[in-house]
């Protein structure tokens, strides 16, 4: 079982160690930062330095002045890493300690953007706009988009790219001092949360039948009791939905977004493979409930794999639902925490990857090996031995 690790080129560059150091964990790839959002990350490790601040999403190489020339959307550069090409430099020197390795690239997750063009920006039932979250139905944002996964994914000397954010985003956000948790929301009252009313989206409504304006009213009215503290979710997330906004309403909303990210996926893919050389590989970071949103975002299991290469799970959820639609070589990659200090189990990764291979895991995914102290890091080689 292939198993790969998550780096940003900064745990690397300057550290010479660092390459050397993922290779004797045992792993064979590494899945390596090349276009990312705003972080603050520890470098537990590092020779100088201790805390990386990544003021806002950026590219991680040199973007082409020749692709972005006259687009008002277009990839921000960093100033935060000391080299003119972050990733192909931190590159070179894991494939020189002999790991195979592939782009990580994020897309429809960006604050700076949303800010400096807050047209691009989900907008929810009450006007308030998610500058973290393009709304993928708005072709100026899937045309950003789909041009940046294919320059960010196929960088010199990759094998394959790992594509995060590929799907709707919304209301869920590490930010920072949230103040978001005095009224709990869960599933159903995000999904809520998290419909777009931007004027794309408003036209998609009216091609269901549905008026933005009736809409928009329902969904506030289906939140009321949320608000009040008077709302407990159940055990299932889409009958919660249902029993909050409607069973017609909520199905018309779902197609909708069902569709539009159906279409950017596919889009997204295509832009990559016509870039990229044989055999590079194009993985989605995914989840099998299309109503969810986020890094994961929701996908439908069989429309996705007639794609893309494989998708990477989440702790491997939702592994029996993408198994019925493999094919040979199909990767189905389960990703696990493995920072304690961020509620991972390194400890238990052995236990954890046999249980995820016996539901259909052909690849391990490992977050986050820049991140994890150095005892995770012994519990993760021991694992792996």
């Amino acid at each position: 079982m292939k198993v790969s690790a998550f780096v940003y080129p900064w745990d690397v560059i300057g550290d010479p160690d660092a390459a050397r150091r993922i290779a004797g964990l045992g792993v064979q790839q590494v899945t390596l930062a090349s276009a990312y959002h705003s972080t603050r990350a520890l470098t537990p490790r590092h020779p100088r330095h201790r805390v990386v601040t990544a003021r806002h999403a950026a590219v991680l190489y040199p973007p082409s002045p020749h692709r972005w020339s006259g687009r008002a959307l277009r990839p921000y550069s960093q100033d935060w890493v000391s080299s003119a090409d972050p990733y192909a430099e931190a590159a070179d020197a894991l494939r020189a300690a002999g790991l195979s390795v592939h782009s990580w690239v994020v897309l429809a997750h960006n604050s700076r953007l949303g800010e400096e063009h807050p047209r691009t920006s989900v907008a929810n039932a009450y006007g308030d706009r998610y500058p973290w979250a393009p709304c993928i139905a708005q072709p100026e944002v899937r045309d950003y988009a789909v041009t940046l996964a294919a320059e960010a994914a196929v960088r010199p000397g990759a094998d394959g790219t790992e594509l995060e954010s590929c799907g709707w985003y919304g209301f869920a956000h590490l930010h920072a001092h949230d103040k978001v948790g005095g009224v709990p929301l869960g599933p159903a009252a995000q999904y809520l949360m998290s419909l777009c009313f931007c004027p794309a989206c408003a036209g998609g409504y009216a091609g269901l039948g549905l008026g933005a304006h009736e809409l928009r009213d329902a969904v506030r009215a289906a939140l009321a009791p949320v608000w009040a503290g008077q709302w407990l979710d159940g055990d299932d997330e889409w009958a919660d939905i249902e029993k909050l906004l409607g069973a017609e309403l909520a199905a018309r909303t779902l197609a909708w977004r069902t569709e539009v990210a159906r279409t950017f996926q596919r889009d997204v893919i295509r832009a990559v493979r016509d870039e990229a050389p044989p055999g590079f590989q194009v993985l989605l970071h995914a989840d099998p409930a299309p109503h969810r949103a986020g890094a994961n975002p929701g996908v439908d299991p069989r429309h996705v794999l007639a794609h893309a290469d494989g998708v990477v799970l989440p702790g491997g959820l939702g592994l029996d639902a993408f198994a019925p639609h493999t094919r040979p070589g199909t990767v189905l990659a389960a990703n696990f925490p493995v920072v304690a200090g961020m509620g991972g189990s390194p400890r238990t990764l052995a236990a954890d990857a046999l249980r995820a291979a016996e539901l259909g895991a052909t690849e391990l995914r490992l977050y986050h090996a820049g991140l994890a102290s150095d005892a995770d890091l012994s519990a993760v080689r021991g694992a792996i031995a």
